[in-house]
Formats: C-alpha cells, sequence, structure tokens
C-alpha cells in the first residue's frame, strides 16, 4: 500500500500547485480568445472558420494518437514515488513516448498524402492540412513530455510552456501574419510554437534525468532484480558492472510499457475520443453548414477555454495527489481533495460564466457584424459549463481511481449523444444546433462519471470537507 499522506499537507502542496496551474491556464486563455478575436476581426468569416477547423482536426488527430499517454505517464510516475520497487522512471518516459512519436509519424504521412481529400469533406486549404501533417508529431509528443515534468512532481514546466510559451507565441505569430495580411501563413504561425515547448520539455526532462543520474537509477534496479535471484549479499560488480547497456534499457522500457499500457491501454481509446468530443462539433458545422457557421460557433464558444484551462490547471495539480490516494486507498483524503478541488473550481469559473452570459448580446459586436447568433450561443455554453464545474474534475478522479474502462465506456456514451444532436440540430440552426448537442455531450460525459463515484466510493462534489476550501490554515493541519 501507497503511504498515506496526510490531509493537510496535501491540500497545502495542491494549493501551491494550483496557483501555479491556475496562472498558466490565464495566460492561455486569455491568449487564445485573444488570437480568435484577432483573427475574426481581421479576415472574413469563411477564411477563420477554415483556420479554426483546421485547428480543431488537427488537435482531434494529435489527441487520438497521443494515445493518452500523457495522463497514464502522469499516473505511472506518481505512482512510482509509492516505493515500490519498479523500474526507472526514464523507462516509463521511453515507454510512453515511443508509441506516440511512432503512429504519430505514420498518421501524419497518411493525412499529408490524403491531404485533397480532407479538403474537399472540411474545406480547409489543400496546403494547410500538409503543412499540419507536418507539425502533427511535434504537437502530440510535445504534451507527452510536459505530462513527464508533471509526473515528476514539477509544475513550472507546465504552467511556463503550456500556459505562457506557447499560447503568447502563437498570439504573436498570428498578429505577426496578420499584419503582413498573409492569411496562407496563419496556420504555420499557430503550429511553429510547438517545437519550442517540445525542445524546451525535452531539455527539462534532460536537466533532471541527466544520463549519470539514469544510469545509477537503472543501476540500483538492476541490483534490485538480481538480488531477489541471488541474494542480497552480491556485489555490484557481480551483476552486470556499475551501468546498465542498452540491453538492459530495453528491458526496462519493456517493464515500463507492460505496467503503463496494462493501465492505460482501455483509456487510449477513451482518451482519443475525448479529444474528438472536445471539437468534433467544429468540424461538424464545418462539414453541415459551412465555414461561416464555424467560424462564428469557434468564436463564441472560445470562452469555454476559460473553464476549461481552469479546471486543467487544478487538474494538474491534483492528479498526482488523487493517484496515490485512490490507488492507496486512503478514501478520507481523496475525498477532501475532490470536494475542495469543486469548490475552488466553482468559486473561479461561476463569476466568468454568469458575466458571459450576461453580456451576450453584445457579442456580435465585440466579434463582428457577421456573428449575430453568438449570443445565444454564449447562453447555452455558460449555463452548461456552470453545471459542469458544479459537478468538479469527476472523470478525472474516475481515471486515478484505475476505472479506465468505465471512462471510456462513459465518454463514447457523450461522444454519440453529441454526434445525434448535432447531425439533427445542425442543418437546421447552424452554430446553436452545434452548441446544444455539445451541451448534452457536456452533461452527459460530466454526470455519469459523478454517478459511478458516488455509488463506488461515496464520493460527492460538495460534503463537509467543502467548507476547508475557505479555510486556507487548515490546509496546513497535520502537517507537522
Amino acid at each position: 500500500m501507497a503511504p498515506v499522506t496526510a490531509p493537510g499537507r496535501s491540500l497545502a502542496s495542491v494549493a501551491r500547485g494550483g496557483v501555479l496551474g491556475l496562472a498558466g491556464a490565464g495566460a492561455g486563455a486569455a491568449a487564445q480568445v485573444a488570437l480568435v478575436l484577432v483573427v475574426t476581426r481581421s479576415f472574413p468569416p469563411a477564411t477563420a472558420g477554415a483556420l479554426f477547423t483546421a485547428m480543431a482536426l488537427c488537435l482531434m488527430t494529435a489527441g487520438v494518437v497521443r494515445l493518452d499517454a500523457s495522463n497514464g505517464l502522469v499516473h505511472a510516475l506518481a505512482h512510482h514515488s509509492s516505493g515500490a520497487e519498479r523500474a526507472p522512471m526514464s523507462a516509463y518516459v521511453r515507454a510512453a513516448g515511443y508509441p506516440v512519436i511512432a503512429l504519430s509519424t505514420v498518421t501524419g504521412v497518411a493525412v499529408y498524402l490524403l491531404a485533397p481529400t480532407v479538403a474537399d469533406v472540411t474545406g480547409v486549404p489543400g496546403e494547410w492540412v500538409r503543412l499540419l501533417a507536418l507539425a502533427l508529431p511535434f504537437i502530440a509528443c510535445a504534451d507527452v513530455l510536459v505530462a513527464a515534468t508533471r509526473g515528476l512532481g514539477a509544475m513550472g514546466p507546465t504552467t511556463y510552456l503550456l500556459g505562457v510559451v506557447q499560447p503568447l507565441t502563437q498570439l504573436t505569430l498570428i498578429c505577426l501574419a496578420t499584419i503582413a495580411g498573409s492569411a496562407s501563413a496563419l496556420p504555420l504561425a499557430w503550429a511553429l510554437p510547438y517545437v519550442p515547448v517540445l525542445a524546451l520539455a525535452a531539455l527539462w526532462l534532460y536537466r533532471h534525468t541527466p544520463p549519470a543520474v539514469v544510469a545509477r537509477t537503472e543501476a540500483r534496479y538492476m541490483l534490485g532484480a538480481e538480488h531477489r535471484q541471488t541474494g542480497p549479499g552480491t556485489p555490484p560488480e557481480a551483476v552486470g558492472g556499475p551501468g546498465p547497456g542498452a540491453d538492459e534499457r530495453a528491458r526496462h522500457t519493456r517493464h515500463a510499457a507492460a505496467e503503463l499500457w496494462r493501465h492505460t491501454g482501455p483509456r487510449a481509446a477513451a482518451g482519443g475520443i475525448q479529444a474528438v468530443f472536445q471539437r468534433l462539433d467544429i468540424v461538424i458545422v464545418a462539414v453541415l453548414a459551412g465555414p461561416v457557421e464555424a467560424a462564428c460557433y469557434t468564436a463564441a464558444t472560445r470562452f469555454k477555454l476559460i473553464g476549461q484551462l481552469t479546471a486543467q490547471g487544478l487538474a494538474h495539480a491534483v492528479q498526482p495527489r488523487l493517484v496515490r490516494a485512490l490507488t492507496g486507498h486512503d478514501l478520507h483524503t481523496a475525498r477532501r481533495l475532490y470536494q475542495v478541488t469543486t469548490l475552488w473550481l466553482v468559486a473561479l469559473t461561476w463569476p466568468v460564466w454568469i458575466a458571459y452570459a450576461a453580456l451576450a448580446p453584445w457579442l456580435p459586436a465585440l466579434l463582428g457584424a457577421a456573428y449575430e447568433r453568438g449570443a445565444q450561443v454564449a447562453v447555452v455554453l455558460a449555463v452548461t459549463m456552470m453545471i459542469a464545474s458544479a459537478c468538479g474534475m469527476a472523470d478525472l478522479a474516475l481515471i486515478a481511481a484505475g476505472h479506465t474502462t468505465t471512462s471510456l465506456a462513459n465518454t463514447t456514451i457523450a461522444i454519440t449523444v453529441t454526434v445525434a444532436a448535432d447531425i439533427a440540430l445542425v442543418p437546421a440552426h447552424g452554430a446553436l444546433g452545434a452548441a446544444l448537442g455539445w451541451s448534452a455531450g457536456v452533461l452527459v460525459k460530466n454526470l455519469l462519471p459523478l454517478f459511478h463515484l458516488h455509488r463506488k466510493y461515496r464520493l460527492r462534489p460538495f460534503g463537509r470537507h467543502t467548507p476547508a476550501a475557505l479555510r486556507p490554515r487548515t490546509w496546513h493541519e497535520g502537517a507537522a
């Protein structure tokens, strides 16, 4: 069993990580909203809609080929600290990264070759499709390496790379393309920042797990494995010398891969479905109603990034601790973490959604005259996100508890509801129909895991631990 962390210590740590996560989420959300405003105000709706559709297609594909390795890696590295004798941490990074590199490269080549077909179906220019196909491996692998830094207990790289470097660089390059009046440069401006994010994340991991440290760690792991076979008195030089070679590292990687993908395998499909779920509505609107409606829908719903990135910032901080609490059967800490973070999420996002709904009638004036349906979409978005926030991070808790198959089933049901509603509503109602379909899917996706958590663990988003979020001094109780 994993060692039990004091609840006060966990909350204090989550609070520190949450502040960093929220800072990054706030900067990222502001930059992405500004990006949408720049594009919608500077280019015709058809061009803006084609760009937003291309971005959605690229991120959907990256989410599929990533195989949910990011969450699986965080789970494996967080669980690694439980004290059990397992493969070295670097082996888990290799086990997660190699399949993503291979699959994203193969998929990128296939999309590049099929660019004319994709362009005919979606209305995205073929040259844009080819460019983003080349960027696909960088986008998929960047997220995996940044996730590895979180699994090692650091929130800084996630905050700075995903919250500052990537979105602000994208905004800067988009603004330069706008000033130059070059619509053809827009997809390159959006995709290029993933390259420095990937490089900087790899550099961080290299600096914090340099080859000498990795070799010593893997040698200790090998020594422990051999001691179980030859006895504790065997000297290190008798079991392979001072460090592991290529064969040993390959064996470590295979061992880590078996463990990591045993947990992540069912979730890999769910992660892909989740990535599709987040952005499929934009593509459906573009296919069924055209790029102009897609631009209107994307611009009006882009503000949901505020809530999504806030939840993501909290999730990045709480996920490793929630994994340790649930895998260690420490339900008291799990309930406390879940209820406190739910209240934080509600307190941070509900004022935004209430204000967004109240200001919805003025949204078309902000975006442009072609976006008059954005006001109705904004109201649907605000109400839905308020309900979703009140459910807390239910799916994350379900995954942390190891119920990846249940999460897959829930996400599949949610995306089925979304697609069915979109097909029925989008042809007649355009962006508003897509918003209603998305709302139905989001409600299903949040309520189903909430039901499972309550039935199995008696986890609820609100309860007797909720007031702890309002008393910061209680975060340090029991830390002594």
